[in-house]
C-alpha cells in the first residue's frame, strides 16, 4: 500500500509540475503582456516566415493580451468527485425543455434552409438543429471571451494541449486576415470556438460555407451559414444518409476489453453478440460499445454506429454525441407529432425521450 501511495503521489506530481510552471510563467506575463514571452516571440516569427504576417503588427496585438486565468481554470478537468463525469447530470443540461422548445421554434423559422442543407449534405434537419441547440442554445450563448486571448492563453500556458491550441491560434489569425477583421474583436468560448455552431478556427476555415448567398461566411450572425456549415462538417466527416446512429445494448460480463477498442466502430453487431453484448440491429453493421456512466447508478450501454462516431468528430465525447442524438430524436418526434396535429407538452417529451 505504501508503494502504491508513493506511485500515486509521483504520478500526481508529474501532472501538476508542468501546470505549476505554466502558472508561474503566466503570473510573470500579467504585467508585461504576452509579446515579451519568448515562446510568443518565436510564434510571431513563425507566422511571419510561413504566412507573411507583419512582426511589429502582431507584436502590438499580443502586447495587449494577458494569460486569462478563467480560461485556464475552465479547461482543466474537475478535481472534485461530485463534479466529475455523470451522464445523468450531463443529459439534464442538454436534453431538456429549453432546448426542445427552442429547437422546434428554430426548426420552424429556418425550415427551408434546413431542408436545403439536408438535401445537399444528407444530414437530417433534427441533427443539425440538435447540434446548434447543444452548442449555443440556437445562437443565444456564443461566448464572451476574446478568442485571441483565449487561444493564446491555452497555446502558451496549458502544456497538456499546447500544440493543438497553437495550431488553432495560427488558424485563427489566418481566418481573421482572410475575412478582414481584427482578431482582437472576435468573441467566443473559453476554448476559442466561434459563432452559432461553435466552430474552432481550423474547422471554420475547412468546413464553413456561405449558405445564404451573400458572398461571405459569417457564423456569428448568419443562421443559414451556421446550418449549412454544420451539415457540411458532418458530411465531410463521413455521415451516412439514412443510416442509424445508435441503439441501446445489454451487456453481460465485464465489457472492459470491448470498451478499450474505442469509440470508432470496429466489430460487427454479431461479433459483439458473441461476446455478451445484445442489441437489436443489423448483425453485419459495424459498431462500438458506448458506456454512459453515472456515479452510484447503473451504467447505460449503447452500440454506436458510424454516424455516432461522426458526431464525436464535432466534440470528441460519447456524452456529447449521445446528448445530440437524444435531443435530435426528441425534436424529430415532436416535430412529426405537431405536423400531424397531435403533440404533447415539450417538457414531457424531452424528459421521457428514449430513442
Amino acid at each position: 500500500m505504501e508503494n502504491q501511495s508513493l506511485k500515486h503521489l509521483a504520478s500526481n506530481l508529474l501532472v501538476a509540475l508542468p501546470l505549476s510552471l505554466a502558472a508561474l510563467s503566466a503570473s510573470a506575463e500579467q504585467a508585461t503582456g504576452l509579446s515579451q514571452n519568448p515562446e510568443v516571440q518565436a510564434f510571431i516569427a513563425g507566422m511571419h516566415e510561413q504566412h507573411g504576417f507583419d512582426i511589429a503588427h502582431l507584436t502590438r496585438q499580443f502586447a495587449v493580451l494577458r494569460p486569462n486565468a478563467t480560461v485556464l481554470k475552465a479547461i482543466r478537468p474537475p478535481a472534485v468527485p461530485e463534479k466529475q463525469r455523470s451522464w445523468e447530470r450531463y443529459r439534464e443540461r442538454f436534453v431538456n425543455e429549453q432546448r426542445l422548445a427552442g429547437g422546434l421554434s428554430f426548426w420552424q423559422k429556418h425550415a427551408a434552409t434546413l431542408q436545403r442543407a439536408e438535401a445537399i449534405h444528407g444530414v437530417p434537419a433534427e441533427v443539425i438543429v440538435a447540434i446548434i441547440g447543444v452548442e449555443t442554445i440556437y445562437g443565444q450563448h456564443m461566448g464572451s471571451f476574446g478568442v485571441l486571448e483565449a487561444l493564446a492563453s491555452l497555446a502558451f500556458f496549458y502544456p497538456p494541449r499546447s500544440e493543438f491550441f497553437r495550431g488553432e491560434l495560427e488558424q485563427f489569425l489566418l481566418l481573421a486576415r482572410e475575412n478582414g477583421i481584427s482578431p482582437l474583436s472576435v468573441k467566443g468560448s473559453y476554448a476559442g470556438a466561434i459563432g452559432i455552431p461553435q466552430f474552432m478556427p481550423s474547422s471554420h476555415r475547412r468546413f464553413a460555407v456561405d449558405f445564404d448567398g451573400d458572398d461571405r461566411i459569417d457564423l456569428r450572425q448568419s443562421h443559414a451559414d451556421a446550418i449549412g456549415s454544420v451539415g457540411r462538417f458532418l458530411q465531410q466527416h463521413g455521415w451516412q444518409t439514412g443510416e442509424p446512429v445508435a441503439v441501446p445494448a445489454a451487456v453481460s460480463g465485464n465489457p472492459a476489453a470491448l470498451l478499450a477498442l474505442g469509440i470508432k466502430p470496429s466489430l460487427s453487431v454479431s461479433e459483439f453478440a458473441a461476446q455478451g453484448v445484445a442489441a437489436v440491429a443489423d448483425g453485419d453493421r459495424a459498431a462500438a460499445l458506448i458506456d454512459l456512466v453515472t456515479p452510484a447508478a447503473a451504467t447505460e450501454y449503447w452500440l454506436g454506429f458510424n454516424n455516432f462516431y461522426v458526431i464525436t468528430r464535432y466534440n470528441r465525447s460519447s456524452f456529447y454525441a449521445m446528448a445530440v442524438f437524444q435531443l435530435a430524436e426528441a425534436l424529430r418526434q415532436e416535430h412529426a407529432a405537431r405536423a400531424a396535429g397531435n403533440h404533447s407538452p415539450p417538457a414531457t417529451r424531452a424528459s421521457n425521450s428514449s430513442p
